[in-house]
């Protein structure tokens, strides 16, 4: 059977929109760890940004090699993500209360916990006899999702655009590569 071909422009507008649902899902759990200052998501987030660039780019100059890189990162992003499903439902002795997304830097923790749909926030004063460095305690009642649920909702998401992005990126190659070794016979 004769494989559908696709125009140049075809790749590059399917390419482009590929690239930016990955980007603008990137962006917007990027805006997120910022806010709960998850040092760890946000480097990985950082990277995940750069690296999808990357592989538009491989793509529209035909350059298999930066495509390649791409899909060794997409990978390297699923298996991220899925630790962080791990994490935050507390899979395998892992505790979404520690402080592994600050690198142990600081005691904040995923923006959702308290600024989560519904929640309300009450910050009460520390008592007398539990004094920890001027630390205030956040009451947080009536939320409609919890936080960890969310978090998992997002690395869901990565997971399903990733693997989405990795098949088109390997069918993306074998074109590339097939193009070439009939560039090669001619």
């Amino acid at each position: 059977k004769p494989r559908l071909k696709w125009s140049a422009d075809a790749w590059v507008r399917c390419s482009w929109a590929l690239s930016a649902l990955l980007q603008l899902s990137a962006l917007e759990r990027q805006i997120f760890d910022f806010l709960g200052f998850q040092w760890a998501p946000i480097l990985g987030n950082f990277l995940h940004i750069i690296v999808v660039i990357l592989g538009l780019f491989g793509t529209i100059q035909y350059r298999p090699r930066y495509i390649v890189v791409y899909t060794v990162w997409t990978a390297l992003w699923v298996t991220w993500n899925v630790f962080i499903i791990c994490f935050y439902l507390e899979v395998g002795g892992l505790s979404k209360d520690t402080d592994l997304m600050t690198f142990n830097i600081s005691v904040h923790r995923s923006w959702w916990r308290e600024h989560g749909p519904g929640c309300v926030r009450r910050v009460l004063p520390p008592s007398a006899h539990g004094m920890m460095d001027d630390y205030t305690y956040v009451s947080v009642t009536g939320c409609i999702v919890d936080f960890q649920y969310l978090e998992v909702i997002h690395s869901a998401i990565q997971i399903l655009l990733s693997l989405a992005g990795f098949v088109y990126a390997c069918y993306v190659i074998s074109i590339f590569m097939e193009e070439e070794d009939t560039c090669r016979n001619k």
